[in-house]
């Protein structure tokens, strides 16, 4: 694998919105394989944000938009770690089984330490924030914002 592997969303239709993720596979080896494995199939490619809540975080990774759904692929094995949920953290959306994330993963807008070695952290990220902020809120929203593209490279 490359020194620095990086999941890019693009949040914009036409602008500059990239979300910039840096992976860590050193962390979670088999969530970054998954989601490199997805976004090279277009998998995420038009995958809505269908819960954000501000002070917390925006999930996507579902493509029925519901936060039921996932992909055809079985479940993965939990990867906890050490890496705390702070802001920027990415990390997987599962059900209360531990062995349950799919597809699904959110990013913390703020510290969410209670959220600490119960979910998989598997990225953190670097660039693009603000869009990630910008995103329109809700459970779901309205007017969902979605992922136009996810490329990893």
């Amino acid at each position: 694998m490359a020194d620095k592997l990086t999941f890019t969303l693009d949040t914009g239709d036409g602008e500059n919105k990239d979300v910039v993720i840096k992976l860590r596979p050193d962390l979670a080896p088999g969530h970054v394989e998954r989601i490199t494995e997805l976004a090279g199939e277009g998998f995420y490619d038009g995958v809505v944000f269908h819960r954000v809540i501000p002070g917390f975080m925006a999930q996507g990774g579902d493509p029925t938009g519901t936060g039921m759904g996932g992909s055809d692929k079985p479940d993965l094995k939990a990867e906890f770690n050490s890496e705390p949920h702070t802001r920027g953290t990415c990390s997987m959306a599962r059900t209360q089984v531990p062995d349950s994330a799919n597809s699904q993963f959110f990013i913390c807008f703020d510290d969410a330490e209670f959220l600490d070695g119960q979910y998989t952290v598997w990225g953190q990220v670097e660039s693009g924030m603000e869009n990630i902020d910008a995103l329109p809120k809700g459970e779901p929203p309205a007017n969902p914002g979605k992922i136009v593209k996810a490329t990893v490279g």
